[in-house]
């Protein structure tokens, strides 16, 4: 198909005039004709993948480079950037309007509310306008002299990309073990820093997932080590300060790959807690904090589908578990009973109306974070007596969560709460008098709530299941079906999509649009059932959902039919890839970002980063029925001669999660295939991973790309079309 470029063309009026003749007309100075932009065309190497159900031809495989450094496969990538920015060349001017627009919206100086540990208080906070935090505590009273613990902005430099991930100060608060990332692939080095002299210690652990936990002697440290190939958490090992981090011993090593490792110290600071997950199953070993020596014992040994997490106090273990529970329930155990879940008894039975996702733990209250009615909710139970209830978040839709609290000895709960309009507010609430404290409001420069609004509307699925939309659009914007109309989606691995906060919305928002999240099925918003019921064969629900609420939508007149985008990323880049083969009719554009499109090739391999551990997500391929079913659905192998709606696609080239290789073959497909002359971009960020740019203020720039791809293709088409 031809390439028509979008230029801008000038007509110039000339007067009659004494003199004027047509020949000089014909004299002046000619503007040179821009050549058409033409996309850059993928080489077809066909390569068969092999598997026990058939083999297939991939005509794209050879794009996959683990090495990142083979020349004919950077030359394709660095194809596509410059196509990408001679398309999107005219369209620079309002990149740069959103991304001034939308960050001009962020505090420059924006502080998290500090949070008490021990000591000391804790806070987070930004310099003027600076990419990176400030991580901070101020020792003996809140307004002590503040002491800087990492200096994001020092540490960044003669980086491309840099993450601090989990940071853990140890019991003496006098050093601080922190995991840093410089290549955005979540590969993690441990570093030290001694917080009396401020020196980093010669002490470094490589190649981990950045979980850490100190021991009482201040001296040793538990970590989680990943596989340098699949990346996989692998070991726990233990490292004493001073010694070779090379001889650093195993303490525990998970040889079953569908295991996810974590650690970390109890809430009540009295154990170290080695914790193994997977989809369906998970085991809980821990040691006294005191004795780091000692062997790990099993809290409940590991099932299959049996899932649960714990947290003590009070010489006692509370667990929150799948135990005869689909949507959990809340047990205890005392600490002489551990290592037998029949010794556990019930404190808060499951609900079918309600998950509960997480348990806050206080000297005279349990806190129980949940989801009902799909919104995310929090509910306080006193151990002794007295009914359980509700914390009220004043609207219709939101989105409330239990905030950072270090502290057990204290009837005060922090807790968040936003909407899709309001943004992020703190409170500390007094458990015992109800007596609440705003802490903050998250401070959106410009911005005033009461000129938007949100809601929680139902859309009727094909099977007749009803579908929780969250809703958000200027109060002067017209309900008439024409308003155009971003759809958010994910629908994977039992997340939720809550309706948070994001100070980027309001640009679309302040032009007409709406806004919509829809809590599709394979989400666990509606719990576990919810879950369920959109993965392993069920996994076409989330896509049927998606298609549905759009065009619920439009047939109740909240978004034009011809207006409609759709936004995912990830998983809800897969949930793109499907809704673009599926129902292409129903969308003005896509943009799918680091997006899983590629599903039966990559859960084949079992050498690509989180394959094994997803065999409970998607299906194992190797098995004939999911092998089949994978098929009908993976965007990758069902690309198809059809015309498709404009789509952007961008990805990570160092990207762990989804290998920047899938969007690159699923783009080289399309293009191959596809009918129109709609635009088919593809951006590939050569210093990011699956996050992104690292920054406060680089994430933005992605997101304006985003939101001006989508306002240029609502430009009428007389302006100008860009090519295939």
């Amino acid at each position: 198909m031809s390439a028509i470029p979008f230029r801008s063309i000038r007509v110039s009026i000339f007067l009659a005039s004494a003199g004027l003749v047509l020949a000089g007309c014909a004299m002046q100075p000619r503007e040179p004709v821009v050549p058409p932009a033409q996309p850059p065309v993928a080489a077809v190497h066909p390569y068969p993948i092999s598997a026990p159900s058939g083999t297939r031809i991939d005509n794209y495989y050879w794009l996959r480079d683990d090495t990142r450094s083979k020349p004919e496969v950077l030359n394709y990538l660095k194809a596509e950037n410059a196509y990408y920015a001679q398309m999107t060349a005219h369209t620079q001017a309002q990149q740069e309007a959103l991304y001034q627009e939308i960050t001009a919206r962020l505090a420059p100086d924006d502080a998290s509310v500090p949070v008490k540990y021990r000591h000391c208080w804790y806070q987070t906070h930004y310099a003027q306008a600076a990419e990176y935090a400030l991580h901070s505590r101020r020792c003996g009273s809140p307004d002590a002299r503040e002491e800087v613990l990492l200096d994001g902005p020092a540490l960044a430099k003669g980086h491309d990309f840099f993450q601090i991930g989990r940071y853990e100060v140890s019991p003496s608060e006098k050093l601080i073990a922190y995991a840093e990332d410089v290549a955005g692939r979540q590969q993690f080095t441990i570093r030290i820093k001694d917080l009396v002299s401020g020196k980093l210690l010669p002490d470094v652990l490589a190649n981990s997932s950045g979980a850490v936990a100190w021991a009482d002697d201040n001296r040793t440290l538990f970590y989680v080590e990943n596989d340098p190939i699949t990346l996989l958490t692998v070991r726990v090992k233990k490292h004493v300060l001073g010694s070779d981090a090379k001889k650093d011993p195993v303490v525990y090593e998970e040889r079953d790959h569908s295991y996810y490792l974590d650690v970390a110290r109890t809430g009540d600071d009295k154990f170290i807690a080695l914790e193994s997950q997977s989809t369906l199953s998970s085991e809980v070993r821990f040691i006294p904090a005191s004795q780091p020596k000692a062997r790990f014992k099993v809290l409940a040994p590991r099932e299959h589908d049996f899932k649960y997490d714990a947290e003590h106090i009070d010489r006692r273990w509370v667990v929150r578990t799948n135990w005869q529970a689909k949507n959990y329930r809340v047990m205890q155990v005392d600490d002489a009973q551990v290592g037998d879940k029949k010794r556990w008894r019930e404190i808060v039975a499951a609900r079918n109306d309600a998950t509960v996702d997480r348990i806050a733990l206080f000297r005279n209250y349990l806190v129980i974070g949940e989801h009902s009615d799909g919104l995310a909710r929090v509910r306080i139970k006193p151990w002794r007596e007295g009914a359980t209830r509700l914390v009220d978040a004043g609207e219709a839709d939101y989105a409330m969560v239990i905030g950072d609290n270090r502290e057990v000895d204290t009837d005060v709960l922090r807790y968040e709460v936003a909407s899709l309009v309001t943004p992020k507010t703190v409170y500390d609430l007094d458990m015992r008098s109800g007596k609440r404290e705003l802490r903050k409001r998250e401070d959106v420069v410009g911005y005033d709530a009461a000129n938007y609004a949100s809601e929680r509307v139902w859309a009727v699925a094909r099977d007749g299941v009803k579908i929780p939309i969250s809703l958000a659009w200027r109060k002067d914007t017209k309900r008439d079906g024409s308003a155009p109309m971003l759809q958010i989606g994910y629908g994977a691995y039992g997340a939720t999509n809550d309706p948070n906060f994001n100070p980027a919305y309001v640009s679309l928002l302040d032009r007409g649009f709406v806004v919509a999240l829809a809590h599709v099925r394979g989400g666990g918003e509606m719990g576990r059932a919810w879950y369920e019921d959109g993965k392993l064969l069920r996994k076409r629900m989330t896509f049927l959902d998606f298609i549905d609420t759009t065009e619920y939508l439009v047939a109740q007149k909240i978004a034009a039919k011809d207006k409609v985008f759709a936004f995912g990323r990830s998983a809800g880049g897969l949930l793109m890839g499907a809704v673009a083969n599926m129902a292409p009719q129903d969308y003005r554009g896509i943009i799918a970002q680091v997006p899983f499109v590629d599903v039966v090739t990559t859960m084949l391999d079992e050498s690509i980063p989180l394959t094994t551990n997803e065999f409970d997500e998607w299906g194992n391929p190797q098995d004939t029925k999911f092998y089949e079913y994978m098929l009908t659905y993976s965007p990758y192998d069902n690309v198809e001669a059809q015309a498709y709606p404009a789509m952007f696609v961008s990805t990570g080239l160092n990207d762990s999660q989804v290998q920047y290789y899938e969007p690159a073959k699923w783009v080289a497909k399309l293009r191959a295939m596809k009918t129109d002359n709609n635009p088919l971009l593809f951006k590939i960020n050569m210093e990011a991973g699956h996050g992104g740019k690292s920054g406060r203020y680089a994430h933005w720039r992605e997101i304006a790309e985003a939101y001006a791809f989508m306002l240029d293709q609502l430009r009428p088409a007389a302006e100008g079309k860009a090519a295939k």
